[in-house]
C-alpha cells in the first residue's frame, strides 16, 4: 500500500510539474552569466518575475544536473533540487507577482559547446581555420542545461541576458546590445529583448567574429557575422539575405517581430543552421566563396532560418503533434524566396525534389501523417511544404495570404494548433477544409498522384517527365543537345552515360557537372573535353573530374594533380583531401614532398579541425590503409564528439580498424 501511495504522488506531483503553465506565468529573466571556457563552466544567476495565476503551494523551473541552485524569494533561500527539478515551496495565492533570483553553476554536457578550448595553446593560433568559440543549441527543451529554465514551449518569457568574457571575443545573443561594460581583462555584453519567446530560443554564440550591417526596407538592422579571415567570402555567404528579408516581411504581410536579425556561423555545429529568435546561428561548412556558391550556398538556409522568425519563433506550436506549423512554413516560405531569386521553374523543380522524397518513404512504408508528432523531418519539412502550396492552389493567392497574416497577427507571441491555422483559411476562402485536411494531412500516405497534377502546370516539370530515356530511348541522344532543360539533361546523362558524346560538353555546368559524376570509363576520343571538366567553376565537377581522369589516364596523372595542386574546395576541403591522396598513392608523383603530404592529411583528423574535414580525411586513410597511430588516436576521441553523426561515423570506422 505504502508502494502505491509513493506512485500516486509521484503522479501528481509530475501532473503538476507538466500543467504549471496554467498556474503561473513567467514574465521577465534577467540573466547574468559569467562563462569559464578552459573548465566548461557556465555560472551566474538569473532573476525571474512570475504572476500566480491559480493558489498553488510550489512552483518549478528545469535545471538538468547543474553542480549547484539555490533560489532565493522573499528573502528566504532554497535549495530543493534533484538534479532535474529546482523546486520552490511556497504558498503562492492568485494575483500576486514574485520575484525569484536563482544562483547556479554548471558544466553542461548538452546544447551549451566548448570549441577548441581543450586544444594545447602550441600553435593553435597560427592557424586560421581553428576556432575557439562558444555556442549553444536549445533544440526543442535544452535550455535547460544551461540555464535554469522552463522547457515547456508554451510558457514565454522576456529573456534579458548579461554575459562576461574575455575581452579578446565578441560576444553575440538574442536582443539589442544596449551596453558594453568594460572590465579589467573582460566585457559584460548587455542584451535586451523587447518581447516574449520559448526559452529553447535563448541563444548565444562567442568568437572572433568581425560583421557588417545592412538594413531592411522597414529599418531593421542585419547583422552579419563572419570571421576576420573570410572577409572575400562574405559576400557570396550573405549573398541575397537583405532581398529575402524585404521579400518575406512583403509576401507574409506581417512585419519582421524582433529588434534585429543577427546570423552567425558557428564550427561543429549540429545542424544546417537554428533559428534563435532574431539570432540564427548557422554551420560554417555554409561560408563559401564564390565558386562554392554554384554547389553549395546558404540561400535556402538563410531562408528557413528567417522565415521561422515568423513561424515557431512569433507563432509556436503547442507540441510536436503540430511542429509542421513550424518547420512546413519554413520550407515553404524559404522555398518561395528562393522562387524569388531564382524563378519559377526552380521553385517547381524543388517542389518535384521534395514529392519524389516523399514517394520514395511510401514505397519504404515509413510514411506516416503530418500531425504525427514522430514524422521524419522528409514529413514535416517537404511534405508540410507541399501541403501549403496545394492549399494556396485551392483557396487563391488573396484568401492564402490574408489567412496567413491573420493567423500571425491573432496568435503573435503564443501557442498553436494545425486548427487555429485552418480556421482562419477557411475565414478566408473555402468553408469547408475537412477533406483537405483529411486527404493532405491526417493520411499516412503522401498524395503523390495529386502533387504531380499540381506540377504539371509548369511546362519545366513536364519537360522533365518527357526526357526519359528508358521510357524513349531513340530520343535521348537528341535532347544531350536540345533546348530543354539542364536538369532534364542531367537526368538524361545520369540514365544513359553511353550517349555523351563530344556536343555534351558544351552545356552548361550543371550538366557538364553530371557528365563528371557519370562518366566513370572515359573514352580516349573524349579524353580532351573531360580534361575541360577541371576548369569548371565548380569544386564537385573539379572532384570527380580529378579522380575519375586520374583513374583512367594513369600516363597523364602527374599532369592533373600539378593542374589541381592549389584548389582546396569547400570548407571541408573536399578536393584538397582528395588530391593528398592521390598524390601519395602516385608513385613517382614528388616523391621528395610525400613525408608533407602525407603529415597534411593526417593533421586533417586532428580535432582542430571542423568534424567535415576530418571526416573527409578519416574516409580517405582508410581507403588507402594509411591511418596510422595519429590516426587512430584522433579518430578514438572523434569517437566522443557532440555531433552524434561524426561520432556514429568514427564508431562504425574505428570497428573496421579493430
Amino acid at each position: 500500500m505504502k508502494l502505491l501511495s509513493l506512485i500516486f504522488f509521484f503522479f501528481i506531483a509530475f501532473s503538476g510539474f507538466s500543467q504549471q503553465t496554467d498556474c503561473v506565468d513567467f514574465k521577465t529573466a534577467h540573466a547574468d552569466l559569467s562563462i569559464k571556457p578552459n573548465s566548461s563552466e557556465v555560472g551566474g544567476h538569473v532573476v525571474y518575475t512570475f504572476e500566480v495565476l491559480k493558489d498553488i503551494d510550489s512552483i518549478y523551473l528545469n535545471a538538468n544536473n547543474f553542480l549547484h541552485v539555490e533560489g532565493l524569494l522573499n528573502e528566504t533561500i532554497f535549495h530543493d533540487y534533484d538534479k532535474k527539478y529546482f523546486v520552490v515551496k511556497h504558498e503562492f495565492k492568485k494575483g500576486e507577482t514574485h520575484q525569484l533570483d536563482i544562483g547556479f553553476v554548471t558544466q553542461p554536457k548538452k546544447a551549451f559547446y566548448f570549441i577548441g578550448w581543450d586544444e594545447g595553446e602550441g600553435d593553435f593560433e597560427n592557424f586560421n581555420h581553428q576556432k575557439k568559440q562558444v555556442w549553444t543549441q536549445g533544440q526543442g527543451k535544452y535550455t535547460s542545461n544551461w540555464l535554469p529554465s522552463i522547457d515547456d514551449m508554451n510558457d514565454k518569457i522576456e529573456f534579458d541576458l548579461s554575459i562576461t568574457f574575455d575581452s579578446d571575443y565578441k560576444v553575440i545573443a538574442n536582443g539589442k546590445l544596449t551596453n558594453k561594460q568594460i572590465n579589467e581583462s573582460t566585457i559584460t555584453w548587455h542584451y535586451d529583448m523587447q518581447k516574449p519567446m520559448s526559452s529553447y530560443l535563448v541563444a548565444l554564440a562567442i568568437g572572433k567574429y568581425d560583421k557588417k550591417v545592412e538594413y531592411s526596407k522597414s529599418g531593421i538592422p542585419l547583422e552579419m557575422y563572419y570571421y576576420p579571415e573570410d572577409s572575400l567570402k562574405f559576400e557570396p555567404t550573405y549573398r541575397y539575405t537583405k532581398r529575402m528579408f524585404d521579400f518575406l516581411e512583403e509576401e507574409i504581410g506581417v512585419p519582421y517581430p524582433w529588434q534585429n536579425y543577427k546570423q552567425v556561423p558557428v564550427k561543429d555545429f549540429l545542424y544546417a543552421g537554428m533559428e534563435n529568435t532574431g539570432t540564427t546561428i548557422f554551420s560554417d561548412s555554409y561560408v563559401i566563396d564564390s565558386i562554392g556558391f554554384a554547389d553549395k550556398n546558404c540561400v535556402n538556409v538563410n531562408a528557413h532560418e528567417l522565415a521561422h522568425q515568423w513561424f515557431g519563433n512569433l507563432v509556436t506550436e503547442t507540441s510536436g503533434t503540430h511542429h509542421w506549423l513550424q518547420e512546413g512554413f519554413a520550407t515553404y516560405y524559404a522555398l518561395l524566396a528562393e522562387k524569388d531569386i531564382f524563378g519559377e521553374d526552380y521553385y517547381y523543380w524543388r517542389l518535384y525534389e521534395y514529392a519524389r522524397e516523399l514517394l520514395e518513404q511510401n514505397r519504404a512504408g515509413q510514411s506516416t501523417s503530418l500531425l504525427d508528432p514522430k514524422s521524419s523531418s522528409t514529413t514535416f519539412y517537404k511534405r508540410g511544404a507541399w501541403v501549403l502550396h496545394v492549399l494556396r492552389e485551392k483557396v487563391g493567392n488573396k484568401a492564402f495570404k490574408e489567412a496567413v497574416k491573420r493567423y500571425l497577427l491573432k496568435h503573435q507571441l503564443k501557442n498553436v494548433e494545425t486548427n487555429d491555422f485552418i480556421s482562419e483559411v477557411e475565414k478566408a476562402g473555402v468553408k469547408d477544409l475537412d477533406a483537405f485536411t483529411e486527404n493532405w494531412l491526417n493520411t499516412q500516405t503522401f498524395m503523390y498522384d495529386k502533387a504531380l497534377e499540381s506540377l504539371k502546370r509548369s511546362v519545366f516539370i513536364q519537360e522533365y517527365i518527357m526526357a526519359d530515356c528508358e521510357a524513349q530511348t531513340a530520343k535521348c541522344q537528341e535532347y544531350l543537345s536540345s533546348w530543354i532543360s539542364d536538369e532534364a539533361k542531367s537526368k538524361v546523362v545520369f540514365q544513359s552515360p553511353e550517349l555523351i558524346n563530344k556536343q555534351a560538353f558544351k552545356n552548361p555546368l550543371k550538366v557538364r557537372q553530371a557528365i563528371a559524376q557519370s562518366l566513370t570509363d572515359i573514352p580516349s576520343e573524349l579524353k580532351a573535353d573531360y580534361e575541360s571538366l577541371l576548369n569548371d567553376k565548380s569544386y564537385r565537377t573539379i572532384e570527380s573530374a580529378l579522380f575519375s581522369l586520374w583513374r583512367n589516364f594513369p600516363e597523364d596523372r602527374e599532369k592533373y594533380l600539378t593542374q589541381t595542386k592549389d584548389v582546396v574546395g569547400f570548407n571541408d576541403k573536399n578536393v584538397r583531401i582528395l588530391w593528398l591522396t592521390l598524390a601519395l598513392i602516385t608513385e613517382d608523383f614528388e616523391v621528395e614532398n610525400k613525408k608533407a603530404y602525407f603529415d597534411e592529411l593526417i593533421g586533417y583528423t586532428g580535432s582542430e579541425y571542423g568534424f567535415e574535414v576530418r571526416q573527409n580525411a578519416f574516409q580517405y586513410l582508410n581507403q588507402i590503409q594509411a591511418c596510422n597511430k595519429t590516426c587512430e588516436d584522433n579518430l578514438k576521441q572523434a569517437t566522443t564528439h557532440h555531433n552524434w553523426r561524426f561520432k556514429k561515423f568514427a564508431k562504425a570506422l574505428l570497428e573496421t580498424q579493430e
